[in-house]
C-alpha cells in the first residue's frame, strides 16, 4: 500500500518532515498565498518559461511589498523552457541576481518537461533520492494544456515516486494500479473529491472513507465516473484500483 499526504500545503512547514520535494512553478496564475505555502515547503525552485513572469509579478505588487516581501527574497534555482514567453525585463532581474537561465529551444519537450529533466540531471548530480514534485498550475486556463496536465502525470508515475500539480482550487495526482492510503488533512482540503479514469479504457474501484463509496465497481468515460464525491469529516481515504487513475480534492480558501 502507498501512502499520501499534502504536507507542503502545510500552513508552516513540519520541521520533522525530511521530504526532499521540488518546485514547477507554471505559467498559469496563483495566490501569494499558495505560492507562500508551496514554497516554504520545497528545496529547489524552478520556472517553466514565464512562470517567471508570474512569480516576478506577484511579489512585485505593492500589496505585498506593504507586508514586507519583495522578490529577492524568492529567487528561483532555475528558469528553464524555449524562453518564448519570458520578459526581458524579468530575465535582466533574475539574471542580475544569479539565477541561471536555460533556453532549450527542442520542440519535442513542453517548458514543464524540460524543468522536469533538469531536476533528473540534479538529482543523479547529487546521487541523490528522488524529490517530490509539486507543479504550481496545470489544472487551471487552456483546455490544452490542462490534458498535457494530465498525460503527463499520467506517463510520470512510471519514473517518478510522487508528482502532484496544484492550484488555488484543487490538487491532484496519479494514483497507479494497486491500494492507496491517503492522509486527509481536513483544515487544507475541501469537501469535495474525484477519481478520474483519465488516460485508459477502464478501472475497478473500491474506496473507504467518501461519502459515497465504491466496491470494486467499474469507472470508464463511457461509463461512471466518480467526480463530485466527498470528503468525510474526521476519515482518511482508501482506495483500490485495478489502473492508474487520477485523485482530485478542492482545497479550501488558503490565506
Amino acid at each position: 500500500m502507498i501512502s499520501w499526504n499534502t504536507n507542503f500545503l502545510q500552513p508552516s512547514p513540519d520541521v520533522n518532515d525530511t521530504t526532499k520535494r521540488a518546485l514547477i512553478i507554471l505559467n498559469q496564475p496563483f495566490s501569494a498565498a499558495l505560492l507562500l505555502r508551496v514554497w516554504n515547503s520545497t528545496q529547489w525552485h524552478c520556472c517553466a518559461d514565464g512562470g517567471a513572469n508570474r512569480l516576478y509579478d506577484l511579489l512585485s505588487s505593492s500589496n505585498l511589498e506593504k507586508e514586507g516581501i519583495h522578490p529577492e527574497q524568492y529567487l528561483p534555482s532555475l528558469i528553464k523552457g524555449d524562453l518564448d514567453s519570458l520578459r526581458h525585463d524579468v530575465r535582466e532581474y533574475y539574471s542580475s541576481k544569479g539565477v541561471h537561465v536555460i533556453q532549450d529551444d527542442g520542440q519535442d519537450s513542453t517548458d514543464l518537461m524540460k524543468c522536469v529533466k533538469a531536476l533528473e540531471e540534479k538529482e543523479a548530480a547529487e546521487q541523490s533520492d528522488q524529490y517530490d514534485i509539486i507543479i504550481l498550475g496545470g489544472l487551471t486556463g487552456r483546455l490544452d494544456q490542462t490534458i498535457h496536465t494530465l498525460s503527463y502525470l499520467h506517463k510520470l508515475r512510471k519514473s517518478r515516486k510522487r508528482a502532484f500539480a496544484v492550484t488555488d482550487d484543487n490538487v491532484g495526482w496519479v494514483l497507479d494500479t494497486g491500494e492507496h492510503d491517503i492522509q486527509i488533512d481536513h483544515d487544507i482540503l475541501g469537501q469535495t473529491c474525484g477519481l478520474l479514469p483519465v488516460g485508459i479504457d477502464s478501472t475497478n474501484l473500491s474506496t473507504k472513507g467518501l461519502r459515497w463509496n465504491l466496491t470494486n465497481h467499474p469507472s470508464c468515460f463511457d461509463g461512471m465516473v466518480s467526480t463530485s464525491n466527498h470528503l468525510v469529516p474526521g476519515q482518511d481515504v482508501w482506495i483500490q484500483t485495478s489502473n492508474p487513475i487520477w485523485w482530485t480534492a478542492e482545497l479550501k480558501n488558503i490565506s
